[in-house]
């Protein structure tokens, strides 16, 4: 199957206007073959903690995914803030924020979720957001993909957990740039140590804070090598994965069998 990571920079806090800008961008990834589009975390407001900031689970943003879905006959996912149905948004404490849900939109309809699961604490998003329950593997045609996002990918052992069911990682991010090195080096340890594919999409450009991202969107084969990588410009990343090669890594070099 071949992915597309869109490393591509945000308007602060403007929907419509980080619609406008995809769109051409996924119909761009599409034209070049690809049959699954990762967009960045919070591809549509930022990485933004402003109150209310949330939207209905169904909301804007997981409307455009499916849109972009169904116009292209590919798969479509990213990151964006939902109130989940069973809050509706009311009410105080925890129940009242939103979840930074993975949305995975496919052609044919269906929509699946992942909620983050380790709020960013060092920058408040704990206070801003609630944690997912668990990791969530979808079936895409005859691959195993498993999505995290962002701050998930310094948790070792929750990739660990899913590594048998796994054969690609997703992580959408918006990694700072003070902190490239930690990015790039934990997206290929991730695949070295469970022998699966990682595809990481990373935003550019300023945020609303003044936080700078450079990109450095790349997709990793089980064994840790690049296969395409991204500076820190507006662009499209194309590359194939193969489940097969997953099977034949583990096969091969049968690491996976002695974790304790």
């Amino acid at each position: 199957m071949r992915f597309a990571v869109v490393q591509h920079d945000i308007v602060w806090e403007d929907r419509a206007a980080n619609f406008a800008r995809l769109a051409p961008q996924v119909a761009c990834a599409a034209g070049a073959g690809a049959e699954f589009v990762l967009l960045s975390e919070t591809f549509s407001t930022g990485f933004s903690m402003t109150p209310g900031i949330g939207e209905p689970e169904g909301g804007p943003s997981a409307r455009f995914l499916q849109e972009q879905a169904a116009e292209h006959g590919v798969w479509v996912a990213g990151s964006c803030p939902e109130v989940a149905p069973d809050t509706g948004g009311v009410g105080g404490g925890d129940a009242a924020l939103p979840y930074n849900s993975f949305v995975l939109a496919g052609p044919d309809g269906t929509v699946h979720r992942y909620r983050k699961l380790h709020p960013f604490t060092h920058g408040g998003e704990h206070e801003r957001f609630r944690a997912g329950e668990k990791p969530v593997t979808v079936e895409v045609g005859d691959l195993r993909v498993t999505p995290f996002i962002c701050y998930d990918l310094r948790f070792a052992d929750v990739f660990w957990s899913a590594a048998l069911d796994t054969d690609v990682y997703l992580v959408t991010a918006n990694w700072p740039a003070a902190r490239r090195l930690h990015w790039q080096t934990l997206l290929q340890a991730r695949a070295i140590e469970n022998q699966a594919y990682v595809v990481g999409c990373n935003r550019v450009g300023t945020a609303g804070d003044g936080t700078e991202h450079t990109g450095d969107s790349r997709i990793v084969s089980p064994m840790g090598e690049l296969l395409v990588t991204a500076a820190g410009v507006e662009t499209v990343l194309v590359a194939d994965v193969d489940p097969a090669e997953v099977a034949a890594t583990r096969q091969r070099l049968q690491f996976i069998a002695d974790r304790r």
